[in-house]
């Protein structure tokens, strides 16, 4: 690796230390703090153990997109409002078993620029999506109608090998609320330090990691990025999982042992498959499990699975806003749907468009731009009392004195009990001095009589 990816690697490292996404992988022992926005319920069986030629157990975790329940991801609005049973699928819902030689040939014949290669962890993922999660692959088709144009765009404006699509299938599985268990966001799972550095902007009120369209072009530079350091898909993937400083480690140690080998074998470190064993536990299951979408995404109807029927959202437009305006506001004025107002647009965390803050866009269903923009005034003064409340200016009560404390108190008047005394002491002692003179002069004037 030459001294210019050095300085990428250490640039990336330094300005964005936590460069995780989607999975519990952090370096060095360090943790992300983040808001749970969102409960996402998780299955049990979420490893599973390899046993090598040898006879060497490996106990593989699936990625936390693939223990996702079922139920949870079905009541996100896109699911419940535009996604049904296809009635016409006649389809059994038998899983069909296929020999090694077929998944081979499979793989091989998808038209990918990236490597899919097989092996038995490879098949280990598909045999989980087209097995025990085919009905939320059935919802992951029928959502992908909403998402993967977009995905699509992004990386075709990056050059970015368009198969990199399906990554936010098990990052995410299609989510665009989901909040892992160390505070990736969104569709892409960003993590908030990435986030930031790749331009989405995070505070009380927004959060674009879960705007699909700029987190999309968001990890279309950052997977640019990743590829200019390692050149290599693979490792890309990976690094994007657990980030450039541990897949660095990788190869480096990977190159240690190389070193150390007696038998002189000429290796290439910097192959994912060579430095898997060196890789975070939950990296080494995060290639596979990306295969093995692709490969699902491809192949589900030799395997049995139906797609969701999409109905497509109403088309949809954009409007910016100068002024905050809650989403209610929007759905009372205009008698619309507040959740569906939520899901076009799922970066507004609390409800609020911060226009006022600077120019916000806010996306409605094509024929309601023009009603907002005829009914704004409305908009902006229903409820605003108690939508949105916060005060620009307050004032302070004066009507009656500040109280103050007990022991405040308590010391002002042992304050003015002490400079009472004193004041008396001073008085008096300069009234027995004055007395004294008065005598002591009386005396001497007797004397000299």
């Amino acid at each position: 690796m030459n001294m210019k990816k050095y300085i990428l690697i250490l640039a990336m490292m330094l300005t964005c230390p936590l460069t995780l996404l989607a999975q519990d992988v952090v370096d060095d022992d360090e943790e992300e703090e983040f808001d749970e926005e969102e409960e996402v319920v998780v299955n049990e069986g979420d490893e599973f153990t390899i046993t090598d030629q040898e006879g060497n157990e490996e106990v593989i975790d699936f990625p936390e997109a693939m223990t996702y329940d079922l139920d949870s991801l079905m009541n996100l609005y896109m699911a419940k409002t535009y996604l049904d049973q296809d009635a016409d699928c006649q389809t059994s819902d038998v899983n069909p078993e296929y020999s090694r030689e077929e998944y081979i040939e499979r793989l091989r014949r998808m038209p990918t620029m990236m490597e899919m290669a097989y092996n038995d962890v490879v098949r280990q993922f598909i045999d989980r999506y087209s097995g025990r999660l085919r009905r939320s692959v059935s919802l992951m088709l029928g959502a992908s109608n909403f998402y993967m144009p977009i995905f699509e765009e992004a990386l075709e404006a990056y050059d970015m090998p368009l198969e990199l699509k399906y990554l936010p299938i098990i990052e995410s599985a299609l989510n665009p609320k989901a909040v892992s268990r160390v505070g990736a966001t969104g569709l892409w799972q960003f993590m908030l330090a990435t986030g930031r550095q790749y331009g989405l902007e995070v505070n009380s009120l927004v959060d674009e990691r879960r705007d699909p369209t700029k987190a999309s072009y968001a990890a279309a530079r950052y997977l640019r990025d990743l590829y200019r350091v390692f050149g290599d898909w693979n490792l890309v993937i990976a690094a994007y999982n657990c980030g450039p400083g541990n897949v660095d480690k990788a190869i480096h140690r990977a190159q240690a042992a190389a070193k150390n080998d007696s038998t002189g074998t000429i290796v290439n470190v910097k192959d994912y498959w060579h430095i898997y064993p060196y890789l975070p536990k939950e990296t080494r299951g995060y290639v596979p499990a990306f295969i093995a979408a692709n490969y699902i995404m491809t192949y589900y109807s030799l395997h049995n699975i139906c797609p969701l029927r999409t109905r497509l959202p109403l088309k949809t437009d954009t409007i910016v806003v100068n002024r905050d305006v809650h989403l209610a506001q929007v759905a009372a004025v205009l008698d619309l749907d507040i959740d569906m107002l939520r899901s076009l647009n799922p970066q507004y965390r609390r409800d609020i468009v911060p226009g006022l803050t600077k120019p916000s866009a806010l996306k409605l269903p094509m024929a309601d731009v023009s009603r907002f923009i005829d009914n704004q005034d409305s908009i902006y003064a229903y409820n605003v009392g108690e939508l949105l409340s916060k005060r620009s200016e307050v004032i302070i009560n004066d009507d009656v004195p500040t109280f103050t404390s007990k022991r405040k108190v308590v010391r002002r008047k042992t304050t003015a009990r002490r400079k009472s005394t004193a004041k008396r002491r001073t008085t008096t002692k300069r009234k027995t001095t004055a007395k004294r003179k008065t005598t002591a002069k009386r005396k001497t004037t007797k004397r000299r009589r």
